[in-house]
């Protein structure tokens, strides 16, 4: 675009006979919009080396790639950061081990819970079966940990345990888990070995009654356990099934509409599958049910240790600490 100054002095040289300007003022006025003269070929190859430098300079790169140096940056910290808490909980967790060691003695377990506001009534767990195990060495890994469990429930005077696991292995083998439970709470209570019966949705129950000395003993522990064995199947589709046998009694009406409601929905529930826990204890480094049963689960206290890997006392323990510590606020 030319400039309106020069345009009117070029129009006013123009009209008095370019006497106004001199040649050389006639060309510094018209230079600014003349082209470029043509380079001489060692300028021009000169002057592509400097291009070419400058598109493969760090500020050529930083401008165009900035993003991935940031995301770099980010990843590099956060990895650095997950190393260090890794690292911390796995000493932390080591230490606390060794200083709160059960050595299958219900009277250490009992000694680290005694003192704690309250202990639920009613524990659940979520456990999974390593399919990548060979040769049953994964079925047998996980009724070694449910038996353990089993174990530090009674221990810790806790009435009632619930099993979940998601593909129902468990299920299926209920009386090997039942003679699991009960060589693991007799190697750990020994002539004092409380009861425990074992059932599970749609199975028939398993019952082992305490031993003579335990059933006579005065002492406030725990004479009976109960274990419900769980899965997939009786979550999200004891729902379903529960919803289309309402609306099909409502279709006949042998139901009222206004007879449909939550406590009914609660107590059907409560009946085919199980009550609501007071504390769900997970073992894996991160919060996953994994289709865990949703209407169980409504007011129960969730707990996990962060990076946590595998079935441990420690998890146990720390779940319980937190339960006793928290807040029952129910909604409000």
């Amino acid at each position: 675009m030319f400039k309106p100054r020069d345009i009117e002095a070029y129009r006013r040289d123009e009209k008095l006979g370019h006497k106004m300007l001199t040649p050389e003022g006639r060309i510094r006025l018209l230079k600014p919009y003349l082209p470029s003269p043509p380079l001489h070929p060692s300028e021009q190859a000169s002057k592509r080396a400097m291009e070419e430098q400058q598109r493969l300079g760090v500020r050529r790169f930083l401008k165009t790639h900035w993003h991935l140096l940031v995301f770099t940056i980010i990843h590099a910290l956060f990895s650095l950061y997950i190393r260090i808490r890794q690292a911390y909980h796995q000493v932390f967790n080591k230490v606390s081990s060794i200083y709160h060691h059960h050595h299958r003695a219900p009277d250490l377990i009992y000694n680290d819970v005694k003192d704690l506001r309250r202990l639920p009534n009613h524990l659940s767990v979520i456990l999974t079966l390593d399919e990548d195990a060979r040769g049953g060495t994964g079925l047998a890994k996980l009724i070694e940990e449910a038996s353990d469990i089993a174990a530090w429930c009674a221990s810790a005077r806790i009435p009632q345990l619930s099993i979940y696991e998601k593909t129902g292995t468990l299920k299926g083998y209920l009386p090997r888990v039942h003679r699991s439970m009960t060589q693991k709470l007799a190697a750990y209570f020994g002539p004092n070995t409380p009861g425990i019966g074992i059932r599970a949705p749609h199975c028939p129950s398993m019952e082992t009654a305490p031993t003579l000395a335990a059933s006579r003993s005065e002492n406030d522990g725990i004479k009976h356990l109960s274990v419900m064995i769980l899965s997939a199947e009786d979550g999200r589709d004891s729902i379903v099934d529960l919803t289309k046998t309402l609306a099909d009694m409502s279709q006949r009406g042998k139901i009222s509409t206004s007879d449909i409601t939550i406590e009914l929905v609660d107590a059907e529930l409560s009946e085919s599958v199980m009550g609501e826990p007071d504390l769900l204890l997970l073992f894996g480094p991160r919060v996953e049910l994994v289709g865990y049963p949703p209407w169980q689960v409504r007011l129960t206290e969730i707990s996990h240790v962060q990076d946590n890997e595998g079935v441990n006392y420690q998890v146990f323990y720390r779940g319980l600490l937190k339960y006793a510590g928290a807040q029952m606020r129910w909604g409000r």
